[in-house]
């Protein structure tokens, strides 16, 4: 019964999402807790979602400050340099500017922490994108791509949880598959080249006649259609709100662009400095992330606003996006609360596990890896590296095959190229939420491309005899 109702619930979000029947703030909370009622857990329902709201209450606030510090940044011109830098080098061209989100993804998430490679890309590139007039999907879609293949790092969620769960070593997990993962990361390049090569020509077909950019380049006027799926030339914010086709007031969000006087010199270099030392502060962990994030930003608005009125100011402009975020995020607690708390998820791992026929089980690994990203979107990290891990480990090693092997498949999709999907993962919320984009229309315009990542992971992995036919 309690597996029926999980699978019954995440099937009707997924639904309900991407058709945009309801927000994903309402299917997050009510889906769930209707569930819970039918499961006859009404008793127990209050600790259930106060356990999965003080589960994320840590993120939220992190989020919460994250955000207004990116933002004060932001208006600060910061990344100006940099935008000014990348709109040098990809010469207006939407093709070099999605293959440069590639790249820098791909180096920012070196850290492990999907969180942080979300915040800082997106930030950094959302004014480009909106100077270009390209779609915030192509943004959120090529950095899903570049993060997930990045999060099988040795200190990534995944990578920490499936050595811990069958006690295994990182040479015996991770090494083995670190071809594969080169074959990922070559395929991300060559998905954005193409998403690129379709986002210029979606562009070129919409020209106006003498309609530039700062650059040189056309921009267009009206919301495109990119490949098959429908792409809005500024995706509505999560809230539901449209947001408007055209460059939004300046300190409107992240990524908001900027029109006033630049910064004085001595105050752009603290502020580098301030955020390089946050940055390396994030990655050695030398406080807890949300600590860091509060103390930053506290220190960056006295320098920046240091009157009262300009603080207050400040923090009315951004009131709005950090809401839209950080609501996500204690929503997405609830729902993974409460299936958490009602058994749903560890019924769901041992109903997933009993259906493979015993004809299959030599076969195991490949399957694991295969299934392994779109499973992102039923199961939290920690109910498949735990739950449900071990238990198609141990049933490969009845037929005959090394458990870490199975390690190594759950690698190439289950929370890696699937986490930036996955209604189950607050990082997701922060992607799209910075990104102004519906996670439904993220998940439409993504999932295929992140989908053939695994494939094409798996396969490179049979190649280089990290996985056995």
């Amino acid at each position: 019964m309690p597996a029926a109702l999980g699978f019954a619930t995440i099937a009707l979000f997924l639904l309900l999402t991407m058709t945009r029947r309801v927000s994903v703030l309402v299917a997050l909370v009510l889906l769930p807790v209707l569930a819970a009622l039918a499961g006859g857990f009404a008793g127990e329902l209050g600790g259930m979602v106060l356990d999965g709201l003080s589960k994320v209450a840590p993120t939220g606030i992190m989020i919460a400050f994250a955000v207004l510090y990116f933002s004060l940044m932001v208006d600060a011109g910061l990344f100006d340099p940099l935008i000014r830098g990348l709109l040098r080098l990809a010469k207006g061209d939407p093709l070099r500017v999605t293959v440069a989100t590639a790249v820098l993804t791909l180096c920012v998430a070196l850290d492990g922490d999907g969180a942080s490679t979300f915040l800082i890309t997106v930030s950094a590139l959302l004014p480009v994108y909106r100077k270009l007039g390209m779609s915030p999907l192509v943004l959120s879609g090529v950095v899903c791509l570049g993060a997930g293949v990045m999060n099988m790092l040795p200190w990534g969620g995944p990578t920490v949880r499936a050595m811990a769960a069958l006690k295994l070593e990182s040479s015996d997990v991770f090494t083995p598959v670190l071809p594969a993962m080169g074959f990922g990361i070559a395929w991300v390049l060559v998905a954005s080249w193409l998403i690129g090569r379709r986002e210029r020509r979606r562009l070129g077909a919409l020209t106006g006649p003498g309609e530039e950019t700062a650059a040189g380049e056309p921009v267009p006027a009206t919301a495109p259609t990119l490949g098959d799926d429908p792409v809005p030339a500024t995706a509505p914010a999560p809230g539901d709100d449209p947001v408007p086709a055209t460059a939004p007031a300046p300190g409107d969000g992240p990524g908001a662009v900027r029109v006033a006087a630049p910064a004085p010199r001595r105050l752009t270099v603290f502020n580098l400095l301030l955020t390089v030392v946050l940055l390396v502060a994030l990655i050695l962990e030398v406080m807890p992330l949300p600590v860091l994030f509060v103390l930053g930003f506290a220190v960056a608005l006295l320098v920046n606003h240091p009157t009262w009125e300009q603080q207050q100011a400040l923090l009315d402009r951004h009131a709005k996006n950090v809401v839209l975020v950080t609501t996500m995020i204690f929503a997405a607690g609830v729902f993974t609360g409460v299936l958490t708390g009602t058994g749903m998820i560890d019924d769901m791992a041992e109903a997933l596990v009993s259906v493979i026929p015993d004809s299959v089980g030599g076969h195991l690994p490949v399957i694991v890896a295969v299934t392994g990203m779109p499973l992102s979107l039923v199961f939290t990290p920690d109910a498949y590296y735990f739950g449900v891990l071990p238990v198609l480990a141990e049933t490969a090693h009845g037929f005959g095959t090394d458990p870490a092997e199975v390690a190594r498949a759950a690698l190439l999709g289950q929370m890696t190229t699937g986490f930036p999907l996955s209604p189950l993962t607050a990082a997701t919320f922060i992607l799209v939420g910075m990104s102004g984009v519906q996670l439904g229309e993220h998940q439409r315009f993504i999932f295929r491309w992140a989908f053939a990542t695994t494939l094409v992971m798996t396969a490179g992995a049979v190649l280089t005899g990290a996985l056995s036919l």
